[in-house]
């Protein structure tokens, strides 16, 4: 596992993150859950990335991975691990569990310290931007996180090229610099390269990419149509069955025959494309088991492409 630096920052993130958005829930297997992250730690994963409302339900993946944090990161291994969490969707009833207010960020906060039962984040998010409330605020309230103690960095996600440039510029003014975007992006989802990548690179802003395999289309699951255990039968999924289109399985089964003449799984070869642009930090994994999680790592095993494969990529994309 190679460690790359997050943008003009000390702090370096693996080229492989996991995530806890799926599968680590209350409805989920717990013991399973905790052998993908000690799993993932022992391979070098030293990145593991939450948010308030993951689950389901909302907020119980952060009281398993604080349960898994118990069970086998005490001591000084809090020290070798990276912990971000975010806030910005909705958590709570009410006017004050949802979107980007001084009151929910800094609330939701301290609600996910306790779940996670530790006194700090590495990273802490605003999940997506707000239309009601001044980005001004919502960046005061990123900016009090960290000077409160409560959080070492702060990010943004799911925010547009204009909307960061201003939000990272707010920040740099109060004192605590944007660490990182955390953006959709995959071979299918390729809307940060309209101008976001650039602002990030000017500014010396970090990039992790979430939705790699955009919620598992890329991979070999849906080659042959939707497969009954899969992410777009599970009523608990954000891929939905109209999604998976003719069109799209054409596309699939195209890059499926690039990928085994590099020896690699539709997975790994898209996992390792995102990684040819040096401005992506780290790439945001999810894994449903020990066996897919080491699958996707074996991705770092052939990262170089050559301009022919590139240039046919980017013909089945286009």
């Amino acid at each position: 596992m190679k460690y790359n630096r997050c943008g003009k920052s000390g702090l370096l993130l693996p080229q492989i993150s996991l995530g806890l958005w799926h599968n680590f829930g209350s409805v989920d297997n717990f013991e399973n859950a905790e052998c993908i992250a000690v799993e993932a730690f022992d391979k070098g994963i030293t990145h593991f990335d939450l948010a308030n409302n993951y689950g389901p339900v909302p907020g119980s993946a952060e009281t398993n991975f604080g349960k898994i944090l118990w069970h086998n990161f005490q001591g000084n291994l809090r020290d070798e691990i990276i912990i971000s969490t975010k806030a910005g969707y909705t958590m709570w009833d009410g006017p004050y569990g949802d979107w980007g207010s001084r009151k929910y960020l800094l609330s939701s906060l301290d609600q996910s310290l306790k779940r996670m039962k530790v006194d700090y984040v590495d990273i802490f998010y605003s999940h997506r931007p707000d239309p009601e409330t001044p980005i001004e605020e919502t960046m005061m309230a990123l900016d009090y996180a960290v000077r409160s103690g409560k959080a070492l960095y702060v990010g943004i996600s799911n925010y547009s090229a204009e909307q960061t440039r201003v939000a990272v510029d707010v920040l740099k003014q109060l004192g605590t610099p944007c660490l990182i975007h955390q953006a959709k992006y995959s071979m299918l989802e390729r809307w940060v390269e309209n101008g976001l990548l650039d602002v990030l690179e000017e500014k010396g802003v970090g990039c992790i990419a979430f939705s790699p395999l955009a919620q598992g289309l890329l991979t070999d699951k849906y080659l042959s149509g939707i497969p009954e255990n899969s992410r777009a039968h599970n009523p608990n999924g954000h891929l939905k069955e109209d999604e998976v289109t003719q069109e799209r399985t054409q596309k699939l089964i195209q890059l499926n025959e690039i990928a085994q003449n590099r020896n690699q799984s539709l997975a790994q070869m898209a996992l390792a494309w995102l990684q040819k642009d040096k401005r992506i930090t780290s790439v945001l994994i999810g894994a449903s088991s020990v066996r897919q999680l080491n699958n996707n790592i074996d991705c770092l095993q052939s990262l170089e492409f050559t301009q022919d494969e590139l240039n046919a990529i980017e013909k089945i994309l286009s």
